[in-house]
């Protein structure tokens, strides 16, 4: 039987959710748009896969994933229409369109970016939270910056994955790493000051954006060095970095696929 295949990108504040993957008794992300879906589709098969999953509490600005069907879609507007329409008000769906058999949504070469809202010095507005970490002890931010730039390249990440095992691939490379001044998110009730980690690359390791960012933190703080961290970087090296930042400031900001 022919099958029909769809990529719809879509956005969400994921404050409020338990991550993407369905899991029992709690409230996720693939849970709303399947039963969002079941709901539009009238019970007609369909399975959605997501390109890549995000933890508890992580937003998205643009991710994708792809939903399988058994008919075709009558018109794509119309069914985009209506999948906004039904869902959640945090979470929108921004585009559809129809792939090939071919296309593997987990699998096709992709590059993410990530970032990471966060300031620090004084407690901020409790509207702040579902997209903004707040460190309330000072941080040397311009040693930061030079730290975040270490990362760059192609580095042995060890000690940024959570849980490593001893068959991981660990030597990744990172295309852009670097700690920024805020000037994407604004609100009336946002800290006169905020800061943004941006980050880019091919694949990550689960937690290594907040694994990396609670490393910069410490090392603002002063707990660790700039030689800590490029100690942390050389091959086969197995240094154990403890803090990994809150999940509320990191947001998937862009998903590319490469054809």
């Amino acid at each position: 039987m022919k099958k029909y295949f769809y990529v719809i990108n879509i956005q969400y504040l994921g404050y409020r959710f338990h991550g993407w993957q369905k899991q029992p008794d709690v409230k996720t992300l693939h849970l709303m748009v399947d039963r969002t879906l079941n709901f539009i589709l009238e019970g007609k098969y369909f399975k959605s896969l997501i390109s890549g999953r995000t933890d508890a509490m992580v937003s998205a600005e643009n991710t994708a994933f792809e939903l399988f069907l058994k008919e075709p879609l009558e018109d794509n507007n119309v069914f985009l229409e209506l999948f906004n329409y039904n869902l959640p008000q945090d979470i929108r769906a921004l585009s559809l369109r129809e792939v090939d058999k071919d296309f593997n949504i987990i699998n096709h070469s992709k590059v993410k970016e990530y970032l990471y809202l966060f300031t620090y010095g004084e407690k901020c507005h409790p509207f702040c939270a579902p997209i903004m970490t707040t460190i309330l002890d000072d941080l040397d931010i311009d040693l930061m910056k030079q730290g975040a730039k270490l990362f760059e390249g192609e580095n042995y990440l060890w000690s940024y994955c959570y849980k490593p095992t001893e068959n991981g691939v660990y030597t990744r490379e990172i295309l852009t790493c670097e700690l920024v001044e805020n000037t994407l998110y604004s609100a009336n009730y946002f800290p006169e000051q905020s800061y943004i980690l941006r980050v880019k690359g091919k694949g990550f390791m689960r937690n290594q954006i907040r694994l990396m960012m609670g490393t910069l933190i410490d090392l603002g703080k002063g707990n660790l060095t700039l030689q800590d961290i490029k100690n942390s970087l050389v091959p086969n090296s197995k240094i154990k970095m403890n803090y990994i930042a809150p999940a509320s400031g990191l947001i998937l900001k862009n998903i590319d696929f490469i054809d």
